[in-house]
């Protein structure tokens, strides 16, 4: 085992055995920031087949449609919707509809005690089967978050477990990168992107 004294001469060491200064990130220090949950609009909307000014989908909330609605007992399968969420496809597990919905309630959700939960804390429900998953989650290992690790920092939000995954058909399609890598030019040779404005 080495002596921590050899240990830090080593780490200071630099290239061609010269020493070179090591700087640390300061401690943290008193958690100042916020940590909040990303909520997706689709927790509580549903695209509809209007465009905005911009191109994009317009969104119906959900109270529109159901709060005009008498409630109705809920369907076991996707294929049983005759009014609304035609077409859904549903692959998770063997469970129902109402293993996450409220029969009397469609807004709403509820945990495997039956107690009800707001459509917002969709994670609550996922953890409770989902325990490695949420215990990663909960660690920062799965699900991804913006902003800072270290809340003396600065501010960090989480993204929700719907912000990747469909509750309906949870299993991850995975992506292609946004860009693929590329090599870098050789030494002495400029750059083709630098050079002429474009891949």
């Amino acid at each position: 085992m080495m002596r921590p004294a050899l240990v830090a001469s080593l780490l200071a060491l630099g290239g061609c055995g010269r020493a070179q200064p090591v700087s640390f990130q300061p401690p943290p220090g008193a958690p100042t920031g916020r940590e909040t949950l990303h909520q997706p609009a689709k927790l509580t909307s549903v695209e509809s087949d209007q465009k905005d000014a911009l191109g994009r989908p317009l969104r119906v909330s959900c109270e529109s449609c159901h709060s005009l609605r008498e409630t109705k007992p809920m369907p076991s399968r996707p294929e049983e919707l005759k009014e609304f969420h035609q077409g859904l496809r549903f692959r998770h597990g063997e469970l129902a509809c109402t293993s996450c919905h409220q029969a009397q309630q469609p807004r709403t959700l509820h945990l495997a005690t039956g107690e009800p939960l707001p459509m917002t804390e969709v994670v609550t429900l996922c953890a409770q089967c989902h325990g490695p998953q949420y215990r990663d989650f909960k660690a920062g290992a799965h699900g991804g978050m913006t902003g800072y690790w270290d809340l003396s920092r600065g501010d960090r939000t989480r993204n929700n477990c719907v912000s990747c995954h469909d509750p309906h058909t949870p299993k991850y399609a995975g992506a292609h990168p946004v860009m693929p890598p590329r090599n870098p030019p050789a030494h002495g040779e400029p750059d083709t992107k630098e050079a002429t404005g474009h891949e």
